[in-house]
């Protein structure tokens, strides 16, 4: 007799354990996706094959049986594997983990189209390589024909070629008979990066995955994948889940983007996953940034990555010249715009000799808040508290955190007066302003709320690429991989609003952003000019961005790091418990407290008392935080503690109808 265990796709944590089926008609793979009668109507689940085995023949009582086998759904053992580490790493529900490595979407009853149908195939000669690229290609390519595991951090300033040197290393691996992952931060940003690979490689060798296609055509690429048809494969986060074999590289473009860690369960870091499956297939790590993230160049010096580094532009096109301007100054001066005049200049000059300047707010929408003139009342969101930004265009007020929006009222419902105001500047408004300050000029505008229809991301930017705009504004969708030759001036306005971030990267956040805005400035032929704006332009990471010195930021950044044991020197974790009664939410989060001090013993001084979360409520529910300073080395063991805390508390929380999440090293303690 044939038994297997499997995981039911059901969302109760009660049910995540193996469940034992019987084998009767067909035996699975591990690796199948079955369909079994579960629960007390016997209804049928979808269920995946962790384990098959032999069993006593005798007829157990009460047992169940597969009832049908999908014939086109495998995982590999590999993939089993994955899931089970990212169970593990980031404490979530094996189906979770699971259903990152499974394809959206269904089966066609008809033939789809593919996506980016419309872009070109015809052949791309490569280009000459500098000494620098055949320098870094020459270190790494030795691994490939060697089946060596390794990770290298490529350290390339904007604009050095580091495409070229990936396309290179994938070329390498197919000639090897090996697979690769291509990972960019902001896939819809990114169509000239699937050009070139459509162009070297051929549409049918490459598949691209992310959100922005349709459900059914990532089923279909998907699927490619799994049959090997693909041997290249495309795509923002979830392609490091891409169902491959035989990998040889895994790249990770701009390594250092927030982007690469998932908000949404599970809370995987990219960075995590790609380590685990490069290390399996005995592949290649490549993590690309003209800024790299200071845990990544901790771990380079520490031996642990292979630091390579390009700080050349290629053909030595010159870095642009960087002035910085402080905003006091210009207030005192009499200039009450969010365009300084030294900007102003740069821009008129600019459209004078036919060349296109960016400007980059890194804040969408109109205004940030809408306050009463006369008591002071901020109008913000009923679900999360916080404060809610207007949209001038389509007239609302929207949560940007759980998009509830409303229609702005005309007077203050807190004290009746009629003086609102709008304070603040978000894209929206300067758009507005630059409007006025340049009528001749053809000005577009791209973030989030200009992109939401389809096709609209490449519709801006094939004219801003064709020069039928002058001067392109957005957030920081304008900072991550645009490469225009026609761009002379780059302007930073505000450039210290992410240092309010609530976030212990946001100094690191602050200076990668401008340096990232920068280096749009000056590819082309003639050299490229930036303006920093910033009401604080003498905090270290303006400065050390403004001179385009990252040892300089990095030598100052890591000291405060170690000061205060925050990674690489050590993990933050965060708990969140939530209910939509608070007083539950409270004593569960106490109760999980007092559960984790208690196994924690000699180490609670790390775990810190729960506390309202600095978004206290979000769609409808109430919350509270737990955050524990990790020491280095101890991940592991704290995340042991905390799962075992979790299960001890799994019937309190459903009872109190609470939730718990987890969260390691969050990007925002909200």
């Amino acid at each position: 007799m044939k038994y297997a265990d499997v995981i039911i796709d059901n969302r109760s944590e009660e049910t995540d354990y193996f469940f034992t089926y019987g084998c009767k008609d067909e035996i699975p793979e591990v690796g199948s996706k079955v369909y079994v009668p579960f629960g007390r109507g016997d209804k049928l689940r979808e269920a995946y094959v962790f384990r098959v085995f032999d069993g006593d023949e005798n007829e157990i009582k009460g047992l169940k049986y597969i009832s049908s086998v999908d014939p086109d759904i495998i995982l590999t053992q590999e993939m089993l594997d994955t899931t089970l580490f990212i169970k593990r790493r980031v404490l979530c529900k094996t189906i979770d983990g699971l259903k990152c490595f499974l394809p959206a979407g269904k089966a066609p009853k008809r033939k789809r189209e593919k996506p980016y149908k419309d872009i070109s195939t015809c052949g791309e000669a490569a280009k000459a390589l500098t000494d620098e690229q055949e320098s870094v290609l020459s270190e790494m390519k030795p691994c490939i024909e060697k089946d060596t595991y390794n990770i290298f951090l490529l350290h390339g300033v904007t604009g050095s070629g580091k495409t070229e040197v990936y396309m290179r290393m994938i070329e390498e691996c197919l000639k090897q008979g090996k697979t690769a992952i291509m990972m960019v931060p902001e896939i819809s940003l990114t169509k000239q990066i699937i050009e070139q690979f459509f162009a070297r490689f051929g549409r049918i060798n490459t598949a691209v995955i992310h959100s922005r296609i349709t459900a059914g055509q990532r089923y279909d690429e998907w699927m490619r994948i799994r049959r090997g048809e693909a041997r290249i494969v495309i795509g923002a986060r979830s392609a490091v889940f891409a169902p491959l074999e035989n990998i040889g590289i895994i790249i990770m473009d701009e390594e250092h983007e927030t982007s690469y860690k998932s908000d949404k369960t599970p809370k995987y870091d990219t960075l995590d996953i790609a380590v685990k499956r490069a290390k399996k297939f005995n592949a290649i790590l490549l993590l690309g940034s003209a800024t790299p993230s200071v845990v990544s160049t901790k771990r380079a010096e520490e031996g642990i990555y292979k630091r390579l580094t390009m700080s050349k532009r290629y053909n030595n096109v010159p870095l642009p010249t960087v002035k910085t301007v402080d905003m006091r100054k210009e207030l005192l001066s009499g200039n009450r715009s969010i365009i300084s005049n030294v900007l102003y200049e740069e821009i008129n000059e600019c459209l004078n000799s036919g060349k296109q300047a960016i400007l980059f707010l890194n804040r969408r929408g109109y205004a940030p808040y809408i306050s009463c003139i006369e008591c002071g009342y901020v109008i913000r969101c009923p679900e999360c508290g916080i404060s809610l930004t207007y949209h001038k265009g389509a007239d609302k007020a929207s949560c940007h955190y759980c998009g509830y929006s409303m229609t702005p009222p005309k007077g203050c419902t807190e004290c009746g007066s009629q003086f609102i105001k709008y304070t603040g500047t978000g894209t929206e408004m300067l758009q507005e302003i630059t409007e006025e300050m340049f009528p001749g000029a053809q000005i577009a505008r791209l973030d989030l709320d200009t992109v939401s229809r389809k096709g609209s991301i490449d519709e801006i930017l094939n004219n801003f690429k064709k020069g039928k705009t002058d001067i392109l504004i957005g957030t920081q969708l304008v900072a991550k991989g645009l490469d225009f030759r026609n761009v002379r001036a780059v302007g930073i306005v505000s450039a210290d609003i992410s240092l309010n971030i609530p976030d212990f990267r946001s100094s690191e956040r602050t200076f990668q952003l401008i340096t990232q805005a920068a280096g749009r400035a000056g590819r082309g032929d003639e050299p490229g000019n930036v303006i920093i704006q910033a009401y604080t332009p003498e905090h270290y990471a303006i400065q050390a961005a403004a001179a385009q010195d990252y040892e300089r930021f990095y030598d100052t950044e890591i000291r405060i790091r170690e000061s205060l044991s925050y990674p690489p020197f050590g993990d933050l974790m965060q708990a969140v418990i939530a209910s939509s009664n608070e007083d539950n939410a409270k004593e569960c989060a106490e109760d999980f407290y007092k559960k984790m001090i208690s196994i924690a013993g000699n180490e609670r001084s790390n775990f810190l008392p729960p506390r309202r979360a600095p978004i206290a409520k979000a769609n409808g529910k109430y919350r509270y935080q737990i955050v524990i300073k990790c020491p280095k080395g101890r991940k592991t063991a704290y995340l042991a503690a905390l799962s075992e805390a979790k299960k001890d508390m799994s019937l309190q929380f459903k009872k109190k109808k609470a939730t718990l999440s987890f969260d390691v090293n969050p990007y925002s303690f909200v």
